[in-house]
């Protein structure tokens, strides 16, 4: 996948193209779906397909206060993105001048001039330009004007659950990450920097490895089954992963939350592999999130806790014998 950061940039760019435009918060199921079909118009129109995405998010530049946090930060979401198939991505920032542009202007730049798009590809619930007033019919007309098709993709249920990123955000909150995987169409997971922690765990409970404070969104406090990969990276840092052979991967235990038997109150994130590694701790690790054992609670003891503990890690054992993933 080709990564371009400008509208000028990529008008140098000499083929006809396919396009669709979103934040792609996510790349969910619906998202997914509208990648494939970008992809399928592109074949047909012997031309290149293209995502247009923005950074920052526009909310946290017309909204900060109201802004959500992100299920993907960028670097994740680009990785997403070149999995996909996608043949280019192309990352706009987002200004406050950028936002005050008009469909019609909006429209003519980037897929007009920039893009040379024959077809563009949206969603149902769409909107672009000034005030969010550009909608699939107005992209339609626009179309009609510049000689570009406009495909409307309807909206995606699952279980009759709409997909979409709020959705997703609103199962995580409420702890139903279940729920917001069927509408990922994966494991939610997080990435970030390994830290040393205070050494309670390993003297009192059990060992984990202690992530730093984390910007994004997170799932509920709580304890939940998960897998745990080796990164080289953190989801802070632009751009993706180099490319190489895949990290190890282990089974483990992680709890979000407070540490209330401890009396902290910062949250964080803490996981017990249930293998044995070979080597230095991870500089990295991602948390992949598959089901959710129990609420975080306050015990009177670090024994009493680390009995609940044990508990956790033969359900969990007991979780990856009925995946099939001892």
């Amino acid at each position: 996948m080709e990564i371009f950061y400008s509208l000028e940039e990529i008008a140098r760019q000499s083929r006809h193209t396919v396009a669709t435009v979103g934040n792609f918060d996510g790349v969910h199921l619906a998202h997914q779906e509208l990648l494939r079909r970008v992809q399928e118009h592109a074949r047909q129109e012997n031309a290149v397909s293209v995502a247009v995405t923005f950074d920052p998010h526009p909310s946290k530049v017309l909204a900060p206060q109201k802004a959500p946090s992100l299920l993907t930060p960028l670097a994740v979401k680009q990785e997403l993105l070149a999995k996909s198939g996608i043949d280019r991505l192309l990352i706009l920032p987002f200004t406050r001048d950028f936002s005050l542009w008009s469909p019609e202007q909006f429209a003519q730049e980037v897929f007009v001039k920039a893009l040379r798009a024959v077809a563009v590809v949206v969603g149902e619930n769409f909107r672009f330009g000034h005030r969010q007033t550009g909608t699939p019919a107005v992209l339609q007309e626009l179309g009609q004007r510049w000689n570009f098709q406009t495909e409307v993709l309807p909206r995606i249920c699952v279980r009759h659950l709409p997909v979409s990123s709020s959705q997703i955000r609103r199962l995580l909150d409420e702890g139903e990450i279940s729920h917001a995987n069927r509408l990922l169409g994966r494991p939610f997971s997080i990435r970030n920097r390994v830290e040393p922690g205070r050494g309670i765990g390993r003297s009192q409970t059990v060992p984990t490895l202690n992530l730093a404070p984390y910007a994004e969104r997170l799932p509920a406090p709580g304890v939940y089954v998960t897998w745990a990969r080796f990164s080289a990276q953190s989801d802070d840092k632009k751009g993706a992963e180099p490319q190489g052979a895949e990290p190890p991967q282990f089974r483990s235990v992680t709890n979000v939350g407070y540490k209330p038997t401890f009396g902290e109150h910062e949250l964080g994130v803490e996981t017990h592999l249930l293998e044995p590694w070979k080597g230095e701790p991870p500089n990295s690790l991602e948390v992949s999130f598959l089901y959710r054992l129990r609420d975080e609670r306050k015990f009177e003891s670090a024994e009493e806790l680390k009995q609940q503990i044990m508990k956790d890690i033969r359900r969990t054992e007991s979780y990856f014998r009925r995946a099939g993933n001892q």
